[in-house]
């Protein structure tokens, strides 16, 4: 099972502290140098979407309905019989657009995404259903409905850090193409961004997002 556990006391009762924040260290602590990384399959949960992130109604219901539906599972666990203390992960996303030219240059507009949260396996399907209802008195209950379970399987993935606002990520999207043509690879599947700051509480050009490309199959070395 994916998790790092340790003991938490809370409430009376003991809890087992499970935190994927340490087992998958490796692929969300980047650098400002373009590095490989090998992603294993990975549960999420997931909520699809369209439209600019920044003018769009539905991709801040998208934000809070997926972010209700993790902590409700937090909760859950943590007053199971078997009580567990899970850490919610950050917020992470999928980009793309059917037009003919990179999402990033097309037009906001029309971009697609998924929003995804990543869970320790003991979260299943069915946990997921009994957690909704709670769920949707903190988000809106249809955003709360489409949220699923789903497993991501990246495999191997250039990704690099960047800092700044979101909107001045073409430089290090640039970097990091570049970095992978050096490398004789080619970029596969969605370009995918992990956001480790909360930007209600970090200044813009303090935040902190993991960008990612999966790239073709093949032997790769991962460094700094």
């Amino acid at each position: 099972m994916i998790g790092f556990f340790g003991e938490a006391v809370g409430q009376g009762m003991t809890l087992t502290k499970l935190d994927l924040k340490q087992e998958l260290r490796p692929l969300y602590a980047a650098g400002l140098t373009p590095r490989f990384v090998d992603v294993p399959c990975l549960p999420y949960l997931m909520l699809d979407g369209h439209g600019d992130p920044n003018t769009s109604p539905g991709y801040a219901v998208a934000v809070k309905a997926i972010y209700a539906v993790g902590y409700a599972l937090k909760t859950a666990l943590r007053h199971a019989e078997a009580g567990v203390d899970i850490t919610v992960m950050p917020l992470e996303g999928l980009w793309w657009s059917a037009e003919k030219v990179p999402y990033t240059v097309g037009e906001r507009a029309n971009w697609d995404w998924t929003l995804m949260i990543a869970q320790p396996e003991i979260v299943t399907a069915a946990l997921l259903d009994d957690v909704r209802a709670c769920a949707a008195h903190k988000s809106t209950p249809e955003a709360v409905a489409a949220v699923r379970l789903g497993t991501l399987c990246e495999g191997w993935c250039a990704q690099v850090m960047h800092i700044g606002p979101y909107a001045d990520e073409g430089s290090a999207v640039a970097r990091l193409r570049d970095f992978i043509a050096e490398n004789g690879r080619t970029p596969v599947g969605r370009h995918h961004e992990i956001y480790l700051s909360d930007p209600n509480r970090t200044a813009p050009q303090r935040l902190k997002t993991v960008i990612r490309q999966p790239v073709a199959q093949g032997e790769a070395v991962a460094g700094d």
